[in-house]
């Protein structure tokens, strides 16, 4: 319940700011490769 929550939410604790992390990784390396 906890973990739902806090990702349906902006939540910038544990989860949610873990899935921006990695999307942001995710956009840098996609990006790279391109150049």
């Amino acid at each position: 319940m906890k973990g739902e929550n806090c990702v349906s939410g902006y939540g910038f604790h544990g989860g949610g700011f873990a899935l921006i992390v990695v999307l942001f990784i995710l956009l840098i390396i996609i990006g790279a490769s391109w150049l």
